[in-house]
């Protein structure tokens, strides 16, 4: 009897464990639901290639190096950064830019809720291809 007792919450912990291990770290986001949070970043951004305002065009923005956009002026911070735009950056740079890169000439304070940047980084992904 007291066998049967350990066998049960052990095989629970695996099995806790086994789909653990095959969930995504995070959620794939909802680009219907970015696009609505994106028109925060309409005041600087723009999605349509070669149109930078304030900040620099983001149309293909993701998978490419930081500081890259043409015909616009980056910070030496950014530009030094070395960074790519991959989900797990642009999910550090939505939380709190200043954070990822001192000195970058960027205002946005960032969006601190997870789900709300997945929603734009899947947002960026559609609207750019």
């Amino acid at each position: 009897m007291s066998d049967c007792r350990l066998r049960l919450p052990l095989a629970l912990a695996v099995m806790a464990l086994g789909i653990a291990a095959v969930r995504p770290a995070a959620a794939a986001g909802d680009a219907d639901k970015g696009k609505v949070i994106f028109n925060k970043c309409m005041i600087c951004h723009s999605l349509q290639t070669g149109v930078n305002k304030i900040g620099p065009s983001l149309h293909g923005i993701v998978g490419t190096k930081a500081a890259e956009v043409p015909n616009y002026t980056f910070s030496p911070a950014l530009m030094k950064s070395g960074l790519t735009w991959d989900d797990a950056t642009l999910d550090k740079w939505l939380t709190n830019p200043r954070k990822l890169v001192p000195g970058t000439k960027m205002i946005f304070p960032g969006l601190p809720k997870e789900e709300d940047r997945q929603d734009v980084i899947a947002y960026l992904k559609q609207a750019g291809s």
